[in-house]
């Protein structure tokens, strides 16, 4: 077991927030000419090329069995699948609406819990719940316009990211950070690499092959460069602090993504897309902050019944 470092933590954190929407922008150049069951294969095999050498290089622990294999293989779904939604919701999306949108999550995992696992929430978390869905509604509505369904992908990305940070954060202190990446990797590889030779030439346009030009190759690689580096740093972040010190840091993805868009793409959210943000981020901070305030809450002690009443007896 690590102790936790707070500090290392953030800045494992902060370094993911700037990777993250880098590889969200080399997928979406790659997805107007590249297949995304290509894409998802490339990313995952040249993680698996790039930490495997390492691993065994450096006799970092990589053998799992029991729980942490099956939380790991777990993981690894979670991981294809959440990627696949983001990089199709990413053809039809401004990278800034779409990383805004898929801050819902704290929403999400509010409610879920709430529901499902009868979790005491109260009037002012779930206040902050439909304020920060409403801000939501206001970046979608835009792009539901333009673009129909795909416009509430990142939705399907926040509920998958909700599971995917859960069960990393069970596993991270049990796992090396390179040897779990790199494991995840080749499971990933293990999995998309058969599916796409089976069903290559069954007129299936995202699971076909297409060969990439020089640009495509290099952007292929960063791609999946990027993604191994940006899931690492994340990994490591919550091996060294817990989810609840780094979710504040995680917003910081929506600024950076904004940036990146409007310096790739030319793409800067319209007004009520940009005023939708704000909101979502505010509302999702204040829940942040409480569950912090509220977690920090001492409870009182019992009080023990006195000798003569009848609860002693």
């Amino acid at each position: 077991m690590v102790a936790d470092r707070p500090l290392l933590g953030i800045a494992l954190m902060l370094a993911f927030c700037v990777l993250a929407p880098l590889g969200d922008s080399i997928a979406k150049l790659l997805g107007e000419t590249m297949p995304l069951g290509q894409l998802l294969l490339v990313r995952f095999a040249v993680q698996a090329a790039i930490l495997i050498p390492l691993v065994l290089a450096t006799g970092r622990l990589w053998r799992m069995r029991g729980r942490v294999l099956r939380l790991t293989a777990l993981r690894t779904a979670l991981h294809i699948f959440g990627i696949g939604a983001m990089f199709t919701a990413l053809q039809y999306l401004p990278l800034a609406d779409a990383v805004a949108i898929a801050f819902v999550m704290p929403f999400i995992m509010l409610l879920l819990g709430w529901f499902f696992l009868g979790e005491e929430v109260g009037w002012r978390r779930l206040a902050a719940c439909a304020v920060g869905f409403l801000g939501t509604l206001m970046v979608i509505q835009p792009s539901f316009q333009e673009v129909g369904w795909p416009a509430l992908l990142p939705l399907v990305v926040a509920v998958n990211f909700s599971f995917f940070m859960l069960v990393t954060r069970q596993i991270a202190k049990e796992t090396d950070p390179i040897g779990l990446q790199a494991v995840s990797g080749l499971m990933a590889t293990a999995v998309l690499l058969p599916l796409m030779l089976v069903t290559h030439g069954a007129g299936l346009p995202a699971l076909s092959f297409q060969m990439p030009d020089g640009r495509e190759w290099g952007l292929l690689v960063g791609i999946g460069v990027v993604g191994t580096l940006g899931h690492l740093a994340m990994t490591w972040s919550l091996r060294y602090a817990p989810s609840a010190t780094l979710a504040p840091m995680q917003y910081l993805e929506i600024p950076v993504a904004t940036l990146l868009g409007f310096i790739i793409f030319s793409d800067l959210p319209n007004g009520l897309a940009a005023l939708g943000i704000c909101v979502t981020v505010a509302a999702g901070l204040y829940i942040i902050l409480r569950e912090r305030a509220i977690a920090r809450t001492p409870r009182p002690a019992p009080i023990a019944p006195a000798p003569d009443t009848p609860a002693a007896e």
